[in-house]
This record gives C-alpha cells, sequence and structure tokens, in this order.
C-alpha cells in the first residue's frame, strides 16, 4: 500500500465520527422523512466507498446501485431533489475538509481530490437521473388515473344523459307532429311557426346529442343532392339570423355540382358551421362577412365556408373537433364533434384553419359518379 494513502486512510477512519456528526448535523431533512433512520448508515456506506477507491479502482457499478436506492428512498419520502443534491454536495465537502486537514502535503493530495470529485459527481448523475426518472414515470401514473377516472365519470354521465334525452325526445316528436297538424287544420293561428321553429331547434340539438352519445339510430338514407340547392335552402332557413347579425353571404358554388349523402346529415353539418361563423362575426364592429365556396376537383368535391372573423387560437384550432370542447358561454361542445363524425362516415374530411384575416372550415367529399 502507498505510503501517503495509507496515513490518509488511517487519518480518516480516525476522524470518522467527528465527519459522520459534522455532516449529520448540517443536513436537511424532513422530521416526517420515512427513511430518515438510514441518513448516517447511507453517510457511512458512501464514506466507504470514497475509501476503498483509494485502494483500490472505484466499483461503478456498485456505485450507480447506490445511487439508485437513494434516488429511490428520495422518491418515497417525496422530497425536492434540490434538498437531496444539497445533502450529498455537503458530504463530499465535508470529506475533502477533512483530507485537506490531514498532515500530507497537498501537492501528494491533488490526486485524491480529483478521485473524490469524480466519485460524487457519477454518484450525483446516477442518483439524480434515477430520480428524475421515478418521479417522471410517477407522474404519468398519476395523469393516467385521473384521465381514466375522468373518461369513466363521462361515460357513465354520458349513459344518464342520453337516456334521459332519448326518453324526452319521444314527447317531443308527438308535439312536433301536432303543432303542424293543428297548423294545417288552422293556417291563420299566430305566432305557429315561431312555436314550430323553436321545436325543430330543439329537436335539431337533441339530434346532436344523441349523435355523440350513439344512441340515435341514424337512418343509411343516401340520395343524390344538389349542393346548389342545399345551401339555398340553409341559407332561407336561416335568413332571420343573418340579416339581424348585419351578416353578407357572398356564395361561389359550381353548377350541377350533386353528391349522392345522407341529405339531412350534410345539413346539420353546414348548417353548424355557418351558424358558428355568424356567431364568431358578431365580435367584429362591421364588415361581417361569409364566402361560400364549392368547387369540383379531380374526383373531390371541396365545400369551403370561410368568414372574416376574428382569428381561432392554436392550441383551439388543436382541439376544435374534440367532443364537449367549446369557448361559448353556454355551448354544449358537441357540434364540430359531430360534424366531424358525419363527413368521417360519408367517406370525407373536415379541417380548420384561422389567422387574422380570416377562418376556413374546409370539407371534402367523394365526388358522385355520374
Amino acid at each position: 500500500m502507498n505510503p501517503v494513502i495509507g496515513e490518509l486512510i488511517y487519518y480518516l477512519e480516525s476522524n470518522l465520527s467527528i465527519f459522520l456528526k459534522a455532516w449529520k448535523d448540517k443536513t436537511v431533512m424532513s422530521e416526517y422523512d420515512v427513511h430518515k433512520e438510514k441518513l448516517v448508515l447511507n453517510g457511512l456506506t458512501m464514506f466507504e466507498m470514497v475509501k476503498n477507491s483509494l485502494l483500490n479502482p472505484i466499483d461503478e457499478e456498485k456505485l450507480k446501485l447506490f445511487a439508485f436506492k437513494l434516488a429511490k428512498e428520495r422518491v418515497e419520502a417525496n422530497i425536492n431533489i434540490g434538498e437531496f443534491v444539497y445533502n450529498v454536495n455537503l458530504g463530499r465537502s465535508e470529506i475533502l475538509k477533512y483530507i485537506y486537514r490531514s498532515n500530507i502535503s497537498h501537492d501528494r493530495l491533488d490526486p485524491v481530490f480529483e478521485e473524490v470529485n469524480r466519485i460524487f459527481d457519477l454518484f450525483s448523475y446516477h442518483a439524480v437521473s434515477k430520480y428524475t426518472e421515478m418521479k417522471e414515470k410517477q407522474l404519468q401514473e398519476k395523469i393516467q388515473y385521473i384521465d381514466q377516472s375522468h373518461q369513466e365519470r363521462l361515460t357513465i354521465l354520458g349513459q344518464m344523459a342520453s337516456t334521459f334525452v332519448h326518453e324526452f325526445r319521444n314527447p317531443l316528436t308527438a308535439v312536433i307532429g301536432f303543432v303542424k297538424l293543428i297548423g294545417n287544420d288552422n293556417p291563420d293561428i299566430k305566432y305557429l311557426d315561431i312555436i314550430s321553429h323553436e321545436l325543430n331547434q330543439l329537436n335539431y340539438k337533441i339530434s346532436q346529442f344523441l349523435h355523440v352519445s350513439k344512441k340515435e339510430l341514424i337512418e343509411n338514407n343516401e340520395n343524390e343532392v344538389s349542393l346548389l340547392d342545399l345551401f339555398t335552402d340553409i341559407t332561407e332557413f336561416i335568413y332571420a339570423s343573418i340579416l339581424d347579425s348585419d351578416v353578407k353571404v357572398h356564395t361561389d358554388i359550381e353548377s350541377g355540382i350533386h353528391i349522392t349523402v345522407n341529405k339531412d346529415e350534410i345539413r346539420q353539418v353546414l348548417l353548424n358551421i355557418l351558424m358558428n361563423s355568424i356567431d364568431a362575426l358578431k365580435q367584429r364592429e362591421a364588415d361581417r362577412n361569409i364566402w361560400i365556396n364549392v368547387h369540383h376537383t379531380d374526383n373531390q368535391i371541396v365545400v369551403s365556408i370561410i368568414n372574416n372573423g376574428p382569428a381561432i387560437p392554436q392550441e383551439s384550432l388543436d382541439t376544435i373537433f374534440e367532443p364537449f370542447y367549446t369557448t361559448k358561454e353556454f355551448g354544449t361542445g358537441i357540434g364540430l364533434f359531430v360534424c366531424k363524425k358525419i363527413i368521417e362516415k360519408h367517406g370525407g374530411s373536415i379541417g380548420c384553419t384561422s389567422n387574422s384575416i380570416e377562418t376556413e372550415f374546409k370539407i371534402i367529399l367523394p365526388a358522385h359518379e355520374q
């Protein structure tokens, strides 16, 4: 054994109790730490590793396993990583201080200082890396649990709500039918058209909800539909809203474009997007415009509905077609989700882009083969 190393080890062992006490008194540790009784033992283990490294090369695998053990304890104790690093560096400082105080010349101690620092650096690297990995895993498990619990609650809530709404629809259908019969027999009754309109709007909202809950039995009736006629019908239906909101609607619809679709479902999609556009334009003081463009490109029908309302933030664009996402105070957040489902059911796609100049909803549907 090198006489210098032998002398240094003897000096360190002679002052071990003093070193451990000085280190323990300065460490930061909560009284609620579940592993606080292991503090001195862990400090002693680290001391022995450093001391043995002066005689033989450090067993880095053993050091790594010890670092992992302490990282696991710190995670279980739920302490801040800063506290852990502070205590480790405190142990480094105490050991270096006692080595420095030995009667050995500093020139001969330089290699010792380098080795001690290397060991502590390696230990800190492995411990902090493992601590971070375990904390991240712990966080992901919590997020997964929260998401799963939230999803289960939503499922139960959805089942309850869809059952209620489905039962509510039966008497509503009867009321709509009788109002229509009354209107046929007594066409001069005032306000009957308003009652009928509001009942149909309520029925439309229920259809949206049931579409999301998958409780609605949607018929697969597909017919050839003229898009020009469909948009004409829709704009006439919402004419009062267009007029009241002072919106100008510009159309550029290629004549003769027909698609084979479920007319009621596609009408629901276009109506929803147009009503959303009108709502968005209310945030402008003036010059409110909607452009409806329909063109036949290759084997696709491209429907573009553009408004010059305020930009939709990027974070909202990423989730705008997800269920229950809404920026409206009293919105349900199911309208665009339903639109997406309907378009995809017809073999198409729907997307939205937005900037400070315009917001565009683009629908692509397969072209009807003549």
